[in-house]
């Protein structure tokens, strides 16, 4: 019943075949608040009470903040360290007369890679009961050190809206990787994290809204 959610301007042709927009014409956001809560949290990079969501106040985006998501590899690392993923299933309650498509998202985090060490970011939004979407991948090559963000985007051609009427999970799924590669991992440490300089990273999830 709900449609797998469409990320990445270059998918834009793939994406539109994930899901039927919902039938509704294009409204301004809702007035009343966008609830939205977490029903669970599965994963090594978001173990439960360590992700929280927050709708901003106009009802035009929503920001998960993870506070431990890393991935890392080298000194003083296990080996199972190099991924971490997290799945998180949202309550999203939509405001009586509306719905709802993800129309962006912006990821942020930290980067310490070492020269010939390299990683990546996947992700894949997608309503309970339907197919998932395709993930999409963003790269990180050593050497590298600071802050990252990463922005994908929707065209208004491919939003795929929840249908009216209809209640279901948003599940968000997030995966981070890092592979040595040529760096020296008995002497070096390298890392990437959903994780901004006070330790806590925000990721949003820009909403398109339509009157039903």
């Amino acid at each position: 019943m709900l449609k797998a959610l469409a990320l990445g301007a270059t998918l834009a042709g793939a994406l539109a075949a994930t899901g039927t927009p919902a039938t509704a014409s294009p409204a301004l956001s809702p007035t009343d608040e966008m609830i939205i809560g977490v029903v669970a949290a599965n994963g090594s990079g978001c173990p439960w009470g360590s992700a929280q969501v927050t709708p901003s106040p106009d009802n035009k985006a929503f920001t998960v903040t993870y506070s431990q998501f890393i991935a890392q590899v080298g000194v003083g690392t296990q080996p199972a360290d190099f991924r971490k993923n997290c799945q998180l299933a949202l309550d999203v309650h939509v405001p009586q007369g509306y719905t709802y498509a993800i129309s962006g998202t912006d990821y942020r985090g930290f980067a310490h890679l070492e020269r010939g060490a390299y990683g990546s970011e996947t992700a894949n939004y997608y309503f309970q009961g339907e197919p998932q979407s395709t993930r999409i991948r963003h790269d990180f090559n050593g050497p590298y050190d600071g802050d990252w963000q990463r922005t994908d985007t929707v065209g208004i051609s491919s939003l795929a809206y929840l249908p009216c009427g209809e209640q279901r999970y948003l599940n968000v799924n997030t995966e981070l990787r890092v592979n040595g590669g040529s760096s020296n991992l008995k002497k070096t440490t390298s890392m990437l994290t959903m994780d901004s300089t006070d330790g806590r990273i925000d990721t949003v999830y820009h909403v398109a809204w339509k009157k039903c």
